[in-house]
């Protein structure tokens, strides 16, 4: 007698291009929330030390319901090998000073707020999380333009840290626009809108728009493809930790 095929069939057409598209977007909260998280105890200031751990409660609320559509949200963040996850690389970055920390901030919330922006205003699949999470990502954006400024229009020394950090980091902003399979996006209408919020934001804090590319052989961004930065792999290993040391444990 022959045995069964219990195996799952694999996931065709429009349910697969849901599941890639909250894998990337999933995977873009959990990772820059564990990011975030790393600030726990080492904040230049109290008060932003709870409202870092704030923003990074926020994304995981994100993440958990992005990544339930998948499958179980605990195995996805802790089983998974580094080349599974399709997060941008930007959000992946360390954490630096706290000029760098707040350069990412400002360059991806300015993106979720329009991604959220779009999807809320759409009826697929993603439109009711949207509609909750614009409003989230409104104080994440508001919090990162506020520093910008503090930082870029303070001391001589915070203003060289701000420029630096945003140049570091330009490079990294272009794969946020690439078109990803399950979002109806008009992308080209999110990267203008998002250039033009950020310039204007760089702008009023004296600092200088990077010269440098955002796009081509010249500039990062293959996270989408599972291709991850080396920083990448030993947060991982950090987060994944005690799950993998203790499989099965229950709290």
């Amino acid at each position: 007698m022959s045995t069964p095929d219990t195996r799952e069939a694999p996931v065709t057409g429009e349910a697969a291009a849901i599941t890639a598209a909250a894998l990337a977007l999933g995977d873009d909260a959990l990772v820059l929330s564990h990011r975030l998280g790393e600030w726990a105890g080492a904040a230049p200031v109290l008060e932003e030390e709870v409202a870092l751990a704030n923003i990074a409660l926020d994304l995981l609320g994100q993440a958990r319901i992005l990544l339930s559509l998948v499958g179980d949200e605990d195995e996805l963040a802790y089983l998974r090998e580094e080349r599974s996850f399709r997060n941008a690389q930007l959000v992946e970055q360390p954490n630096g000073d706290f000029a760098h920390t707040i350069a990412r901030q400002l360059y991806f919330s300015t993106y979720q707020h329009l991604l959220y922006g779009q999807l809320a205003a759409g009826d697929g699949p993603f439109a009711g999380l949207a509609a909750k999470a614009v409003k989230e990502v409104a104080y994440h954006q508001d919090h990162a333009e506020h520093w910008t400024l503090r930082l870029g229009d303070g001391t001589p020394e915070s203003h060289d840290r701000m420029q630096r950090a945003c140049d570091a980091l330009w490079r990294y902003t272009g794969e946020l626009f690439q078109p990803v399979d399950g979002l109806d996006l008009d992308h080209t209408a999110m990267e203008s809108a998002w250039l033009d919020s950020v310039t204007a934001v760089l702008g009023k804090a004296t600092l200088t728009v990077p010269a440098g590319p955002r796009t081509g052989a010249w500039a990062a961004g293959a996270g989408r493809q599972g291709l991850h930065t080396e920083s990448f792999g030993r947060m991982l290993a950090e987060m994944q930790h005690l799950h993998r040391s203790h499989p099965g444990a229950t709290w």
